[in-house]
């Protein structure tokens, strides 16, 4: 035998500690048998688990790992797990309260996983029987990989190519708004600021205008996560552009008008590659912290900014009266514009910046993490 195919043979192989299972009908338990453990990383999506540890196995003291697809999606952000001494235990909310036939979508089962028969429920305690799946889900990595073989590309879901051409629309959009105001202001020098909605405003109207795509895509199915959010802040955004901004041409020449632009195209040119990178599974270190963390500084500069429009505002309609209804007239009531934005801008600096900055904290929290599940706090 030749010295390489020694070396080949004695190259280490990756080692999976004993996984037991057991399931009520709206929950999953794993066990993993390593004692001692350390260096706990249990990472999940709605569909897989990627499990790493360092303990005490079958094969000694070494590093363990393991990966899955599960039979039926699970409840991802609800994961957790706990570590004694003699074991590591991992408890999972199923997605849909039902009974699953298997833990795996796959009906091999890994030499490794065993049935946890102390916890163990029966076929009498519920339905097991499997209905109709599509193998295709069950045998992803196999299925893509033929599809390849066999007319030289992956079939992709039209949902899927969709939000690919949409995000990168948006990208290129914003991209463009971002180029044009550099290169003026690499041109002109503080005197573009004067100009720049005049030069981009409707650009950045059409884009704004679009964004509500990305409140219709959760009603239809395209995407995860509730509407509402999207909306809110769709909305905040579009109120101050078209309501406070292009309603008010003394305000297309002032400043601030420069600076929103320039953080709202900032977050979205990060925000956009990500969505992208995501679908077509290639995942980026550096894009993810950006997407979560490029904020921290963004966000707050640009409520900042938007409550000057806001306040520099507040004059111009005071003497217009514009979106003011006095009284008398048909419908008898009246409506005060100023009182209004008075309001609005109470909400926006206190509960409005504490519900955004709290929402994307804890996406950062869980990103940044790659979905790993919490350590369970007995």
């Amino acid at each position: 035998m030749s010295p390489m195919s020694n070396a080949n043979s004695m190259a280490p192989t990756e080692l999976s500690p004993f996984v037991y299972w057991s399931q009520t009908k709206g929950q999953l338990l794993l066990k993993v048998d390593l004692k001692d453990a350390q260096g706990v990383v249990a990472e999940f999506t709605s569909t897989t688990l990627s499990f790493a540890a360092n303990g005490h196995g079958a094969r000694g003291r070494n590093a363990y790992k393991f990966q899955m697809r599960f039979f039926l999606p699970i409840d991802d952000e609800t994961a957790t797990f706990s570590v004694t001494d003699h074991k590591i235990e991992l408890q999972i909310r199923k997605a849909e309260p039902a009974w699953w036939q298997r833990l795996i979508a796959t009906p091999q089962k890994p030499h490794w996983l065993r049935i946890d028969f102390d916890r163990w429920r029966t076929e009498d305690d519920g339905d097991l029987s499997e209905g109709t799946r599509d193998v295709r889900e069950d045998y992803v990595e196999e299925y893509n990989k033929l599809q390849k073989q066999e007319i030289g590309y992956v079939k992709e879901h039209a949902k899927k190519v969709y939000l690919i051409i949409y995000n990168l629309a948006m990208f290129v959009g914003y991209l463009h708004i971002l180029l044009i105001m550099g290169v003026l202001y690499i041109r002109d020098g503080s005197e573009s600021m004067k100009h720049t909605y005049e030069y981009v405003g409707t650009s950045f109207k059409f884009v704004q205008l679009m964004q509500y795509l990305e409140v219709m895509h959760p009603l239809f199915g395209y995407t995860k996560g509730s509407p509402l959010m999207p909306f809110f802040q769709i909305s905040g955004r579009n109120f101050v552009l078209f309501l406070m901004i292009e309603m008010e041409p003394r305000m297309h020449a002032k400043p601030v008008v420069f600076y929103v632009f320039v953080i709202w195209s900032l977050v979205e040119i990060v925000r956009y590659p990500y969505y992208v990178s995501q679908l077509v599974k290639r995942d980026n270190g550096l894009l993810t912290w950006l997407r979560y963390t490029i904020w921290i500084p963004l966000y707050p500069m640009g409520l900042v900014c938007e409550g000057v429009i806001l306040l520099r505002s507040i004059p111009y309609i005071e003497e217009t009266k514009r979106f003011c209804v006095d009284m008398p007239n048909k419908w008898n009531w009246t409506f005060d514009m100023v009182l209004f934005l008075k309001v609005y801008l109470l909400l926006l600096a206190l509960p409005g910046t504490f519900m955004v900055m709290s929402h994307m904290s804890k996406l950062r929290a869980k990103k940044l993490g790659r979905g790993r599940a919490k350590p369970k706090v007995n």
